[in-house]
């Protein structure tokens, strides 16, 4: 027994140093001293940048552009054509499912996601709270570009409880595309006027990869997309259009070139985020998609000339020609602008043979985009000023805002020279002359040919070449250019140029509020709330 109580004895004293020890040891055992728990937001504001461009930060930089911004929007509007080959369903309205869901994957969880963290840790309780100021709001801008091209694509979308897994909102309810608009008004006027060169820089210069820092110039970003959503919605909301297109102006848009944003790219250090996705999809050896321009882009840039001097002067910059091009190689086989041809849409390869009543070879026939703006270190242009004015222009003649300064003709003119002379960024070669500009505006007079809104829209167009996706939109709004839909037997939509994209199958079957939110029935024929849906 003596034995007994010795021991127990023993334990009690060799316990009591372990009753007052502290046991935080113990618990810091569970967390790894190598996990990452901050991150510099200059590179995931970089990352954000990069993704709003080709979604190359998301690790496939030409998967958005080759599905759903060429595969599906540069042949809806009639800029390029598909016989065969590639991925084309926006020339026959036919569903590819990877078209429509690029964008919800990408914008989503890509440009959109970096960005929410980079508001995330600058809000809040984040642990860069209240610092990068400039930062934050430049971010708040990109988010609204990526959230309205998103609601643009679908209608009704996931907006105010998006991007809220952290907190865990796994499946966020579907907002109303006329409740998004507001929302992303009041979000580009709070940003844009809340950017000052008198907040600290910490390191947004260098982060930057738009704009380098110019806070002038993000100010202008901010103040045309608010133009541009201003307008988007002026035919169902005509209140909200005035008063944003009033303080769009009054805030000031861009006017010149030197105002555009673009994203740089680069040949590497890698092929699928550095480089340029829409140059990567066309690519030969690479994507290898074909790209013939459309005879209703090209016809509509002769318009009748009968010489080569009369010709649209950006014909031979869009287009190089008619030529072969490999990998090795870019071999023009006829550069005259006259007999410069584009293929019709809605036709593959023997549909082709039987309009042109011959075997058609189609590298031999039909015009090609210029390989010079196809080089995959080329920029990527996210905006222009030509927009801006050909939007005031439209404005002054619905008489949509007020304090717009100048006339319609004024910013008409202001546009075209704009939208002519902007492509010296993907080379240096591609240039037009004042002159050119001014024999094409007399060549052209403003509202005498066509009317003027009718003008205005094709101008708005003709200068989103590569950005066809806001083409698109552009076009589901004015109605311009007047296109001709096509009707080949795989159409899904007999023979209706597609109105929007359908949604992901898999949100469709995982969230449970997408029956009671989204745009309904989901058709690429449904429309959205801007374009006259509900």
């Amino acid at each position: 027994m003596k034995l007994i109580n010795r021991f127990f004895g023993y334990v009690l004293l060799a316990s009591m140093p372990l009753v007052g020890c502290d046991t935080q040891n113990l618990h810091d055992l569970n967390i790894n001293p190598q996990a990452v728990t901050q991150i510099d937001l200059n590179f995931i504001f970089t990352a954000a940048e990069l993704g709003t461009a080709s979604g190359g930060s998301a690790g496939d930089n030409r998967y958005i552009d080759w599905r759903t911004n060429i595969g599906m929007g540069a042949y809806l509007i009639q800029q390029l054509a598909n016989a065969g080959g590639g991925i084309a369903p926006g020339d026959k309205y036919t569903e590819n499912f990877e078209s429509s869901n690029a964008p919800f994957e990408f914008f989503y969880g890509d440009a959109l996601k970096n960005l929410s963290e980079v508001l995330r840790q600058t809000g809040p309780g984040g642990y860069d709270e209240g610092n990068k100021v400039n930062m934050r709001n430049a971010a708040r801008i990109l988010r609204v570009f990526n959230f309205h091209r998103l609601t643009d694509f679908y209608g009704n979308i996931p907006y105010f409880e998006a991007l809220q897994g952290m907190d865990g909102v796994f499946f966020p309810k579907y907002d109303k595309q006329s409740d998004i608009y507001p929302a992303l008004l009041k979000e580009l006027e709070e940003a844009s006027a809340a950017l000052s060169t008198s907040n600290p820089n910490e390191g947004f210069s260098n982060a930057d990869i738009i704009f380098n820092g110019d806070i002038a110039k993000w100010k202008k970003f901010g103040y045309s997309l608010m133009l541009r959503l201003a307008m988007r919605a002026s035919n169902v909301a005509p209140q909200l259009a005035a008063e944003y297109v009033t303080k769009a102006v009054a805030g000031g848009v861009m006017m010149t070139n030197s105002d555009n944003a673009w994203v740089p790219m680069s040949e590497g250090p890698s092929v699928w985020i550095n480089q340029n996705g829409i140059s990567r999809a066309f690519y030969p050896g690479d994507g290898g998609q074909p790209s013939f321009l459309s005879k209703t882009l090209v016809d509509w840039l002769k318009a009748g000339a009968t010489t080569a001097d009369q010709v649209d002067p950006r014909l031979m910059i869009l287009s190089g020609g008619i030529a072969q091009w490999s990998a090795n190689a870019w071999t023009p086989t006829n550069t005259n602008p006259l007999e410069q041809k584009g293929m019709p849409n809605g036709f593959d390869a023997a549909g082709l043979d039987e309009l042109e009543g011959r075997d058609v070879d189609q590298t031999a026939t039909y015009s090609r985009i210029n390989f010079l703006m196809l080089q995959r270190d080329d920029p990527y242009m996210l905006m222009n000023a030509a927009e801006s004015h050909f939007l005031m222009a439209e404005a002054l003649e619905r008489g949509i805002g007020s304090g717009i300064p100048g006339t319609a003709r004024g910013h008409y003119e202001a546009g075209v020279k704009e939208a002519m002379q902007m492509y010296t960024p993907f080379d240096e070669s591609l240039v037009v002359t004042d002159a050119q500009v001014a024999t094409y505006l007399q060549r052209h007079p403003y509202g005498v040919a066509k009317p003027a809104l009718e003008m205005i829209g094709e101008q708005l167009w003709v200068s989103k070449f590569f950005n066809w996706w806001e083409a698109w939109s552009d076009w589901r709004r004015t109605g311009y250019p007047v296109l001709t839909p096509t009707n080949h037997p795989a159409s899904v939509t007999d023979g209706v140029i597609m109105r929007k994209l359908r949604y992901p199958a898999y949100e469709v079957a995982a969230n449970a509020n997408f029956q009671q939110g989204a745009t309904l029935p989901d058709l690429f024929t449904t429309r959205v709330w801007w374009d006259g849906g509900n």
